[in-house]
């Protein structure tokens, strides 16, 4: 039956023409946006999950910056480990020296002042970031220490977790200012007959050639030969947390590239298939809209049954 008022060709081309357009503007979006899921109304299981990943590569950088600036925590204090290393080789050699009979201690005395003080002066400058692992009072409010540098960002379902690279900071001070503290330099050390004798303030300007005096000068360079033993010791260890912080920066690296390329998986657009699709639709398209306008002209034939 042909109608005047419904014309079904017309209104199934114009259905499938609609369709067509909106085909077509989702392929435009995915082209123009680069992305098959930009929002949850496109897929909203995918985009839950890359959402959560996204934060949690956010969280990564974090992780990364901060074992940036552990690093160089660490690069500070190891750098000032070495040049105390240097300065205290120093005074265990003016104490070798004064070993010598005659010697004038007093100015061999000046000169070890001049050492200490700048050990000290090494320590209180070794700050990075407000961070000063090498001069520390530990009878301060608040004192911890072990020093912890965000090292991980983990995710367990719902919960999250960070973990940190911990520097136990009593074992590489150099000074304490608190009461029952003690660092390597100021720590107070015993050698034989000597005791309760630190190398920040060891005095040998009134050692005499005496034999207790020589054996007090052995004694002392006992101590600072102990202390020597202790910076080398805690130089290694800042070496090895160095290591580890370099080897974690580098799996934080390779750990955000792998979430980055599982979140392009999931929302990324195939641009291939894309232009292809795009193309099979303009096709299509130009179909309809030829298919629409052929239905719509069948009305105009109507009329030529009442001429």
């Amino acid at each position: 039956m042909t109608s005047l008022l419904t014309n079904a060709s017309a209104i199934t081309a114009l259905q499938n023409l609609n369709a067509t357009n909106r085909a077509m503007q989702t392929t435009q979006d995915r082209i123009s946006t680069g992305m098959r899921v930009s929002t949850a109304a496109d897929n909203a299981a995918y985009w839950s999950i890359a959402t959560t990943m996204r934060s949690d590569n956010a969280a990564l950088s974090t992780v990364k910056d901060a074992l940036g600036m552990g690093a160089a925590t660490v690069d500070v204090a190891s750098a000032a480990l070495k040049t105390t290393s240097d300065l205290v080789t120093q005074i265990k050699s003016k104490l070798v020296a004064a070993r010598q009979p005659g010697i004038d201690r007093a100015k061999v005395q000046a000169e070890i002042s001049q050492l200490q003080d700048q050990i000290q002066s090494v320590a209180d400058s070794s700050t990075f970031s407000g961070q000063n692992w090498l001069a520390v009072d530990s009878s301060a409010t608040g004192y911890n220490g072990t020093k912890a540098i965000v090292g991980s960002f983990t995710r367990s379902g719902t919960s999250v977790a960070i973990g940190t690279i911990d520097v136990d900071v009593s074992k590489v001070a150099l000074f304490d200012k608190g009461a029952s503290g003690e660092g390597i330099i100021d720590k107070a050390r015993t050698s034989g007959s000597t005791s309760n004798v630190k190398v920040s303030d060891l005095d040998i300007s009134s050692l005499t050639d005496s034999s207790a005096d020589q054996t007090t000068l052995t004694n002392y360079i006992n101590i600072v030969d102990a202390a020597m033993t202790d910076i080398t010791t805690a130089a290694s260890d800042l070496g090895a947390v160095k290591t580890r912080i370099g080897m974690q920066s580098e799996f934080v690296s390779n750990l955000m590239d792998a979430v980055t390329k599982g979140v392009g998986q999931l929302v990324d657009a195939d641009m291939n298939a894309e232009s292809t699709r795009l193309q099979a639709l303009q096709v299509q398209q130009q179909l309809g809209v030829q298919s629409l306008s052929i239905a719509n002209q069948s009305s105009q034939q109507i009329l030529s049954l009442f001429r």
